[in-house]
C-alpha cells in the first residue's frame, strides 16, 4: 500500500507580483520590438497595426494571466527527510530532495523580491545533474525557517 501523498504548501501570495514585474520587462521588449517593426511596415501596402495589436495582447497575457497561472502550480513541502518542490502546469514536475543530499544552502533575493519581502531557497546538492534545486517565492521569515531547520536536520545527521 503505498503512503498517504503530501501535501505541498503554495507559495506566498506576493510571488505574484515578482512574476508580473518580470513579465513586463519581457512585455516592454515585446512592445518595443512591435513599435519597430511598425515603423519598418509603415510605408508598405501592408494594414498598419497588426504587429502592434498582436504585441499588446502578448503583454495582457504575459502580466496579467500568465503569472497567477504559474503561481498556482507550485508548491513545497518539508518532512523529517525531505524537501518536495512540485511545479508545472503541461508537464507537472515533483523533485525529491533528501536532506542528507544538502550540501549547501543559499537565500537569494532580487531587487524585485526585495521589495515584496519574497526570497528563493537555493539547495546545492551532492552529484552533476539537478544539484541545484530551487523554491522560489518563500516569505522571507519562511525561507530562513527552512533553511534553518535543513540545517538543523544536516547538522544531526549521523553521517
Amino acid at each position: 500500500m503505498d503512503p498517504m501523498p503530501l501535501s505541498l504548501a503554495p507559495l506566498d501570495r506576493r510571488f505574484v507580483t515578482v512574476l508580473r514585474w518580470r513579465a513586463a520587462v519581457v512585455a516592454l521588449v515585446v512592445l518595443l520590438l512591435a513599435g519597430v517593426g511598425e515603423a519598418i511596415l509603415y510605408g508598405q501596402d501592408l494594414p498598419n497595426g497588426i504587429a502592434a495589436g498582436l504585441a499588446v495582447l502578448i503583454a495582457i497575457w504575459l502580466v496579467a494571466i500568465a503569472p497567477p497561472r504559474r503561481f498556482a502550480h507550485w508548491g513545497f513541502a518539508l518532512d523529517e527527510r525531505e524537501l518536495h518542490i512540485g511545479h508545472g502546469w503541461l508537464t507537472r514536475v515533483h523533485t525529491i530532495v533528501p536532506i542528507g543530499r544538502v550540501q549547501h544552502i543559499d537565500l537569494t533575493q532580487g531587487p524585485i523580491e526585495r521589495g515584496c519581502s519574497v526570497a528563493t531557497l537555493v539547495l546545492h546538492t551532492a552529484g552533476t545533474d539537478h544539484s541545484r534545486v530551487t523554491v522560489p517565492g518563500l516569505a522571507r521569515d519562511q525561507a530562513e525557517a527552512v533553511r534553518d531547520r535543513i540545517r538543523g536536520a544536516i547538522e544531526a545527521s549521523p553521517w
